[in-house]
């Protein structure tokens, strides 16, 4: 069985609270703003999405150095 996906505010409360911060905190209402009103976080955010979908519906297994390569190009290498 496949969990749910996350609603906004799971992702936003995920965000928040990786920061050390309340959902309702100034510093999270302004990042939810910038993501809200900023064209470039917002498709850098679909980017990231659709790669995550397109993993999940194709089951894909790539080789260790594409997935790093694919991770640094969106900037997510830290992450791995």
């Amino acid at each position: 069985m496949t969990e749910p996906e996350p609603k906004c505010k799971d992702v936003m409360q995920h965000i928040c609270e990786s920061l050390g911060e309340d959902l309702d905190s100034d510093k999270c209402v302004a990042i939810k703003h910038h993501l809200d009103n900023c064209p470039d976080c917002k498709s850098y955010f679909k980017t990231v999405e659709l790669t995550i979908d397109y993993y999940k519906k194709y089951n894909v297994e790539i080789p260790k150095e594409t997935h790093s390569r694919l991770m640094n190009f969106l900037d997510l290498s830290d992450c791995d």
